[in-house]
């Protein structure tokens, strides 16, 4: 019995340490992004923002409040900003001329790709020490808790 207990104990300190490591992280992701966003000149949320258009491709505005988790009112200061600074295009539909696509500017890319370049190599050390299975592991964990944080969102957005 002693056993069990110490086992069910050190199960819950460990998963407590990971959930206070994923808070470290996106801490320490938070104050790395506000860096990038200030070598830009960007504010933080136009670099989300920018994120969202560049690894999903052209969307419309609409798309972007949604997968960014803003009001579209919002949105549209934050188009202004990131199209003036030559960051992203407003393409207008052929025939319609209300109807918008946002698509990134690809060749900064490269600008925002070179900030972020130490923590990408830090990134793949770090998966040169694990084995192929170890890798699944992880990337299994990070699916699963990525989906676990959409979900938190939707239930607080839906007022749940």
């Amino acid at each position: 019995m002693t056993s069990v207990t110490g086992e069910a104990r050190d199960r819950r300190r460990l998963t407590a340490g990971i959930k206070q490591t994923l808070r470290d992280l996106r801490n320490q992701l938070s104050i790395l992004n506000r860096q990038v966003s200030g070598r830009l000149d960007l504010r933080d949320i136009d670099l989300d923002c920018l994120d969202v258009i560049s690894r999903h491709g052209s969307m419309s505005p609409s798309a972007l409040a949604r997968q960014a988790g803003l009001h579209p009112a919002t949105l549209t200061g934050i188009l202004d900003r990131l199209e003036r600074a030559g960051w992203i295009v407003r393409d207008r539909h052929p025939t319609d001329r209300r109807a918008v696509t946002l698509r990134a500017v690809t060749d900064r890319g490269a600008e925002i790709f070179g900030l972020y370049a130490g923590m990408n190599a830090s990134l793949d050390e770090i998966c040169a020490g694990y084995d192929e299975a170890q890798l699944r592991v992880i990337a299994d964990f990070l699916d699963r808790a990525n989906a676990a944080g959409r979900d938190a969102t939707t239930r607080l957005s839906e007022g749940d």
